[in-house]
């Protein structure tokens, strides 16, 4: 995908006081470098692979590489864990006792269409998640297709559980046969701070996903970068292995619930063919969902994401 190409397709976020026009946007050399990393990481993968030799997975580049409006040089990625078809690493955030981390994973028995649409449903999430206590779309913004979600989830016991206002914005781009999907924390009047729950305030995460042939037939790649603050008193290295070994098993769910809509036909909204109104429209729609009850504040043992 050229820079050119994703100039058109910058993604815009809200601000303090909901969707606004153009309050944020997402660099555009972030995500470009982000699917750049993403074929080395399949190439290099494919390299080793068809060796059949033993070998040190290759490791992504970092986000400042070449940056030179950059203030700080990332640190470098330490592998966490390695498969066969699932790659997971971390890196310190600068400043902070955080972690930001990048999954390359491969799926071969469903379509990237399906995967990506599974992913965005949230009803469908509802039925699949048992950890969610509550997953509502506030507003929705029709001429950009960003939309603030309100999201409350279990977190293993004794912690409360923890909500999160975030908003997401998705691209298709069937010229460069890629996806991606971008969220990140807000904030928003609507969804004031509840004492029930712990209030997560920093929280981004970036899909790519490149489909090995069509949107259509099995198989693709995804990378995945994700950094989430659950704002715990607990050690680094006890929030490091909940934050790692979460996301491996949100991803396992989140594959398994997308083979169960395949095989069973479970309807589910396609976001791909849903596009968002002409950009010369001004007009903006809001939407508000009924609220599930919550059953209590506390939950199993994992952590998901969104």
């Amino acid at each position: 995908m050229t820079s050119e190409n994703l100039k058109t397709k910058l993604f815009l976020f809200q601000g303090k006081q909901g969707l606004t026009p153009a309050t944020c946007v997402v660099p555009v050399f972030l995500l470009s470098r982000s699917i750049d990393e993403m074929k080395r990481l399949e190439e290099m993968s494919g390299v080793f692979q068809s060796s059949g030799v033993e070998h040190h997975s290759p490791e992504p580049k970092s986000q400042t590489e070449g940056n030179e409006e950059s203030g700080d040089r990332a640190q470098p990625w330490e592998m966490v864990m390695d498969k066969k078809h699932f790659k997971l690493w971390r890196r310190p955030i600068t400043g902070t006792p955080l972690y930001q981390y990048r999954v390359f994973g491969t799926y071969t028995d469903v379509t990237p269409r399906q995967f990506f649409n599974v992913q965005l449903d949230t009803e469908y999430r509802k039925k699949w998640d048992a950890l969610v206590i509550k997953l509502e779309v506030i507003e929705r913004d029709v001429v950009s297709g960003s939309e603030v979600l309100h999201w409350v989830t279990h977190f293993p016991y004794p912690m409360y559980s923890r909500d999160y206002v975030y908003v997401r914005r998705y691209s298709v781009d069937q010229e460069n046969n890629v996806m991606v999907l971008v969220s990140r924390a807000v904030e928003h009047p609507s969804v004031p701070e509840s004492p029930e729950f712990v209030r997560v305030r920093s929280y981004e995460s970036q899909m790519v996903i490149r489909p090995h042939k069509s949107f259509d037939e099995n198989g693709f790649d995804y990378l995945l970068t994700y950094s989430d603050n659950p704002q715990t008193v607990f050690p680094r290295y006890c929030v490091s292995w909940m934050m790692s070994s979460g996301m491996p098993d949100f991803l396992e769910k989140l594959h398994m619930a997308t083979l169960k809509a395949k095989n069973m036909e479970i309807k589910v909204k396609d976001y791909i063919s849903a596009k968002p109104l002409d950009m010369g429209s001004e007009a903006k729609a809001t939407t508000q969902s009924s609220e599930r009850k919550n059953e209590g504040s506390r939950g199993p043992a994992q952590i998901e994401y969104a």
